[in-house]
């Protein structure tokens, strides 16, 4: 059975830092896709940090790029998102997901790999 369990998630003032994680099981983690997501209530989910198939390459979203990192550890098994210089705009719900495909289709135009997380908030006040 697929699971996806995130963790760290909590409550920061404006400028400040968290450090998401996400345990992945059930899977072969190294042949798998691996993603940050994060949805406001009212507004489509979204996608902003994405890391390759054995960490080929990682992409961001614009309004992240130079602020979060997404990583994981070789262990292979926990997938992390590190946000620094948060801003108020960063509140939502985040998830991780994982997908065999990592086509820029699956996951910045149709936004659905096929394993997601239950999602854990992110309050950012200002």
């Amino acid at each position: 059975q697929v699971q996806l369990a995130e963790s760290g998630g909590g409550s920061v003032h404006a400028g400040g830092s968290l450090k998401l994680s996400c345990v992945v099981s059930g899977l072969p983690f190294a042949d798998y896709c691996l993603g940050w997501f994060r949805q406001v209530p009212g507004m489509e989910r979204e996608a902003i940090a994405v890391i390759g198939i054995g960490s080929t390459g990682t992409n961001y979203d614009t309004s992240v790029r130079g602020r979060f990192t997404i990583s994981k550890d070789n262990a292979g098994t926990t997938l992390y998102l590190q946000m620094d210089s948060l801003k108020a705009e960063d509140t939502a719900m985040y998830y991780c997901a994982a997908d065999r495909d990592g086509s820029w289709a699956v996951w910045w135009r149709l936004r659905n790999p096929k394993n997601w997380g239950q999602g854990i908030q992110v309050t950012v006040s200002s």
